[in-house]
């Protein structure tokens, strides 16, 4: 091992920084690190960050999705403000409940099938969620960490490579419908290359009033009232639900690894209690000899496999993830034998570490009209809503693969890290921080690290892999069928990370698998 590259494990020894951020591309990391300069800390960093991503990144997410931000400030506890979409419907006519949807079918992923229109548009979470992020913890006004958003939309940004791949599977599909939708991940109908520059004026506008006005503007202002009128006779979003849409600010649930305290999303989401079952259990497995890729491939069959079993067909997701906590943590995996995103992750130099997770789904198709917001079709993610179309009450959160995660070690360090990937991004952060807090590796290394997850068809489990002769020989061993991809694969996350070591020296680190932009302030 370098001695000269941070470890997770142990400290490092270099000058100070202010903010480490790993960003979804540069203008989102210049967004952090501007704050940064202005004195802005972790907060401030990842959330002027994840605007200018919401802003840059369409078809993969946009300020019409949901969103989950971690914090854990220097001298206080973490906490999980739940930002997440709602089932709407309130006040809805009975008529519009199971339409306003059509089948889309796409070759992207291996083939997923979903459902657009405005019948898929959940209510909306993300500014809500971050304006109680910021009342509550940021330093600096809220127009401030907006601008370079606004700037992006306004002035131009470069499409990036992972949204110009997923749009080529979508652009055509998906968004074809809505002329106004296509128009916005399109240059006059054409795909936009990964680099070829775009701008999006209408949005430019509307964050220039957000800056004014603030999230209200989401609610009972102007966006509000085009997204409730958009849905009349087409979807289920109503003036009530924007009304009664409240953020939550949640405990996060809590577990040891090594010798870190980490902080994940706790129920209702399911990302979270999955991600703290299958890193317990690595941790577990280590105290007599460390982890192996069999034991990730048995860890990730029990988890996974309850998990679609059981929290995909939840009618209590809250419940059912506090019983899935506590069952494997009195009686280890023997309790349990019976899809697009961004991430954004900051840590100061005292130790105030934020992560942000968001999410649209796969894109509805179709957007705010006149605003250049388009939105989530989280009612129409078949793995979001096993149950069946509008089947739940309005104002249920719905559920989540999302774990953005914080971690905390009694010497000082500190980390904030996530990843995209829909149901992905549990197995990409139960093998980082697992090689980074029980194998002590770099913090980079094990986030560039081979990666393997199991999916389920209707033929049982397939290891899904990166290329690695011992990984491959794990799978064989297994007797699970395999299928090896070529090279480190988007479809397997990309996870960020921002390090703060003993001595307050600061590291980003991010996941070349989705192009991540890293720096120190």
């Amino acid at each position: 091992m370098a001695q000269n590259r941070p470890v997770m494990g142990q400290h490092i020894g270099s000058t100070g920084s202010r903010v480490a951020v790993a960003a979804t591309g540069r203008q989102a990391l210049e967004a952090g690190l501007g704050v940064a300069a202005d004195g802005g800390g972790a907060v401030d960093a990842a959330l002027a960050a994840a605007f200018v991503a919401l802003a840059t990144e369409p078809g993969m997410v946009s300020f019409g999705g949901g969103a989950y931000v971690a914090l854990w400030p220097a001298d206080g506890e973490p906490v999980v403000v739940d930002g997440n979409v709602e089932m709407p419907g309130r006040g809805a006519a009975g008529s519009a409940f199971g339409a306003g949807v059509r089948e889309v079918s796409t070759t992207y992923g291996g083939g997923v099938t979903m459902y657009a229109g405005a019948g898929s548009v959940a209510t909306p979470g993300i500014v809500p969620a971050f304006a109680v992020a910021h009342e509550r913890h940021a330093r600096l006004d809220w127009a401030r960490l907006l601008a370079p958003a606004t700037t992006a939309a306004r002035e131009g940004y470069p499409m990036s490579p992972a949204a110009s791949r997923y749009l080529s599977f979508t652009a055509d599909t998906l968004f074809a419908e809505d002329a106004e939708a296509h128009a916005l991940v399109t240059a006059e109908g054409r795909l936009l290359e990964g680099g070829e520059w775009t701008r999006n004026l209408l949005l430019a506008d509307v964050l220039d009033e957000l800056a004014d006005q603030g999230p209200g503007l989401f609610e009972t202002g102007r966006v509000g009232r085009d997204l409730v009128a958009s849905m009349v006779g087409a979807g289920l979003v109503t003036a009530e639900d924007l009304a009664a849409y409240a953020p939550v600010v949640r405990e996060p649930h809590t577990i040891t690894v090594g010798d870190w305290m980490v902080a994940t999303n706790p129920p209702p989401s399911v990302g979270g209690p999955v991600l703290a079952v299958m890193l317990g259990e690595l941790a577990r497995r280590s105290v007599t000899r460390p982890w192996t890729w069999a034991d990730a491939i048995e860890v990730q069959r029990a988890v996974l496999g309850y998990r679609l079993d059981v929290h995909d067909w939840s009618a209590d997701l809250e419940a059912d993830g506090h019983a899935l906590l506590a069952a494997v943590g009195a009686r280890g995996l023997a309790a349990l034998q019976s899809p697009s995103t961004a991430h954004i992750s900051a840590v100061d130099a005292d130790g105030s570490a934020c992560a942000i997770t968001m999410s649209s789904g796969y894109g509805s198709g179709t957007c705010i009209p006149g605003t250049g917001i388009l939105l989530n079709n989280c009612l129409g993610e078949v793995e979001l809503n096993r149950r069946g179309l509008h089947a739940l009450p309005p104002g249920t959160r719905l559920a989540s693969n999302m774990a953005p995660t914080t971690a905390r070690a009694a010497d000082g360090r500190a980390l904030a890290i996530g990843s995209p990937g829909a149901d992905r991004i549990t197995s990409a952060l139960m093998l980082v921080l697992g090689q980074g807090f029980l194998h002590g590796a770099d913090l980079q290394e094990a986030i560039a690290d081979p990666r393997l997850h199991l999916r389920r068809g209707d033929g049982g489990f397939t290891v899904e892999h990166e290329p690695d002769e011992a990984l491959a020989a794990a799978v064989a061993a297994s007797g699970l069928p395999g299928h090896a991809y070529a090279e480190p694969h988007m479809y397997f996350g990309g996870v960020g990370a921002a390090y703060r070591s003993v001595t307050g020296d600061l590291l980003a680190a991010g996941d070349q698998r989705r192009e991540a932009a890293v720096g120190v302030s």
